[in-house]
């Protein structure tokens, strides 16, 4: 964690005016700090850093581990890949020494950047024409660092937090810069305090910026703080106008908020007694306002990942969709399918999602496949379904790529999409992913590559953190923080937005559910199964509730027999084999073993 000296790439060019200098990096590639002050670009540089050390998995699709998602150490999918970190695992291979979901390094580099940056910023040399301009950019920069300091902590929070001696502890908060005479044996500070100073470092950030980022068209729209400094209308727009979309802003924030209170809140870590359920009903209602609370749901929302004529002439400069907070990546690119397609397809199948998810999804009526009433048919059991589950999911017959191939997962299949037709090929379960995917590419040509939008935060989930959090509060019909919509309100319009309809025009299991918080809470946490399903949000959600993590991994040998029907038989694919403690991660072995103020979380 020692950064005195920063070599950053991208801030300076690299002058190749000597054959010197092919052997000794020219001087100018090698900023000391004490230059920042009199350098923008390279301040710039510093927080672009700790924008960079953003986690991948928070991109929404894919994390860290060759491209896949932690959805596979949980029992809504498998891996083909069986060097994947996360299936080893889930497997039993998670120790203190090897962990795929260690964030220790990286999320303390990132801390330590934004702490440089944060002790320099004030007297960084932003910009010499204008005063107002000097004073936007300062305030855009320090809002983004207090942003990212606390985005970084909670990120290293949850991944590290943990019972010691049967008290729940946070992780050490690092406020200053550190260099080698820093005293680096420093004791844990408790859960509480974690989140006390992320809360702190949100609240700051939005002191800096601008609720959302885009152009404005008179001087009185400047706020007076830069309008005194002689700010104009053109400066603003230079500051925090369209070309700054992207950057972290007040909307991220409330957003980032709620997430914090809802993970605090959980039954996991409600012993810090840092939230309560009602808090983090009041932060999401807070983060709901900014799209208008209920009204605001995105009609399409659950579709965002598929509208390819927006996607296709998307500028950075454009508002983005109501469904989104904080956008991803925007790539021109075939990654996710050559990962993700069939073999047929040419891709490489690398996520397999489980019967157990796919059992997880009612049918169109609404009503739980195993429910008497819902009309579900083994012999037919992807027909009249919830829509979201042919959206999401490749079953058995379905249609997917640019040439229309129909995708077939029998075992008897004359393709390798068949189930375990060809190790690290196939399906492991019978089923192929289709969320993220577009449904339009053909990987048999070269170079063909196409537009993907990605999303950090959406909105739906910030709308599933209310109603969780607000049916713990107060019951599923009562209205909790300030909010005029209940949990029920909430479901209604998720579900209803994804085509639930019973035979009488309505929703009779929601009205069910609506008489009793613990069908309700259930209810609440299948749908934010299927919602967020492969977006890296399952393996974190079933730790926070303490909920069972060894269900066995379900898939399906399916055999077309010569009439044209199908025989279904349900197997079991993987285990899980986690132990109680593994509710929460461990400090990485290397740390404890060289600091004796660091204690290791109870288990590990």
């Amino acid at each position: 964690m020692k950064l005195k000296n920063i070599i950053l790439l991208g801030t300076a060019a690299v002058a190749l005016t000597a054959c010197d200098d092919l052997f000794e990096p020219a001087l100018e590639n090698n900023h000391d700090l004490s230059e920042m002050e009199q350098d923008a670009v390279f301040a710039r540089g510093i927080i672009d850093n700790a924008f960079m050390l953003i986690p991948i998995e928070a991109n929404g699709v894919a994390s860290s581990d060759n491209g896949i998602s932690t959805d596979v150490a949980t029992d809504d999918a498998v891996t083909n890949n069986n060097d994947n970190n996360y299936k080893k695992m889930a497997l039993g291979s998670w120790t203190s020494s090897v962990n795929a979901v260690n964030n220790w390094d990286s999320r303390y580099h990132a801390i330590q950047y934004c702490n440089l940056f944060l002790e320099h910023c004030d007297d960084v040399e932003w910009d010499y024409s204008n005063a107002g301009l000097n004073e936007m950019h300062k305030d855009l920069y320090k809002g983004n660092a207090y942003a990212l300091r606390g985005l970084q902590l909670l990120y290293l929070l949850r991944a590290h937090c943990g019972m010691v001696d049967g008290v729940l502890m946070g992780v050490p908060i690092h406020l200053q810069s550190e260099d080698g005479g820093s005293d680096f044996n420093q004791p844990r500070n408790t859960f509480k305090e974690c989140i006390d100073q992320i809360m702190a470092d949100f609240d700051e950030a939005e002191k800096y910026l601008p609720k959302s980022y885009g152009n404005i068209s008179n001087d009185n729209l400047v706020p007076e703080k830069y309008r005194a400094l002689g700010a104009t209308t053109k400066q603003y727009n230079y500051a925090f106008g369209n070309h700054e979309k992207g950057k972290i802003d007040g909307r991220m924030i409330a957003a980032f908020k709620a997430q914090a209170a809802l993970f605090a809140a959980s039954p996991a870590y409600q012993s810090g007694g840092a939230m309560t359920w009602e808090q983090a009903a009041q932060y999401a209602k807070l983060s709901l306002d900014n799209v208008g609370g209920i009204n605001g749901i995105d009609p399409s929302g659950w579709t965002w990942f598929c509208n390819y004529s927006y996607i296709d002439n998307y500028s950075y400069t454009d508002d983005d969709p109501l469904e989104v907070v904080w956008r991803g990546n925007v790539m021109q690119t075939n990654t996710l399918e050559t990962d993700y397609y069939p073999p047929s397809l040419y891709g490489n199948a690398r996520l397999n999602p489980s019967q157990n998810l796919v059992d997880a999804f009612p049918t169109a009526s609404g009503f739980p496949i195993t429910d008497s009433r819902s009309g579900y048919d083994p012999q037919n059991p992807y027909a009249n379904r919830d829509p979201r589950l042919k959206m999401y999911i490749v079953c058995n017959g379905d249609v997917l790529g640019a040439l229309g191939g129909t995708i077939n997962t029998t075992i008897n299949s004359e393709t390798l999409d068949g189930k375990d037709k060809e190790l690290g090929k196939s399906t492991l379960t019978g089923y192929y992913l289709r969320k993220h995917l577009r449904d339009d590419m053909n990987l048999e040509l070269s170079n063909n590559n196409k537009w993907h939008w990605g999303a950090r935060i959406r909105y739906t989930e910030i709308f599933l953190d209310y109603a969780e959090a607000a049916n713990e509060a107060a019951g599923p019909k009562t209205a909790v923080g300030g909010a005029n919509y209940s949990a029920y309100d909430v479901i209604k319009a998720l579900r209803k937005r994804a085509g639930i309809l019973d035979q009488g025009g309505g929703d009779s299991y929601l009205e069910e559910c609506a008489k009793d918080k613990d069908k309700m809470r259930e209810l609440i946490r299948n749908e934010r199964r299927l919602e967020l399903c492969f977006e890296n949000h399952r393996f974190w959600d079933l730790r926070r509730w303490k909920a069972p993590l060894n269900e066995a991994v379900k898939g399906v040998n399916i055999t077309a027999n010569t009439d044209g029907t199908f025989k279904y038989e349900y197997v079991t694919v993987e285990t899980r084999n986690y132990q109680d403690y593994m509710y929460y991660g461990p400090i990485p072995n290397s740390e404890i073993l060289k600091f004796s103020n660091l204690r290791q979380n109870d288990g590990w």
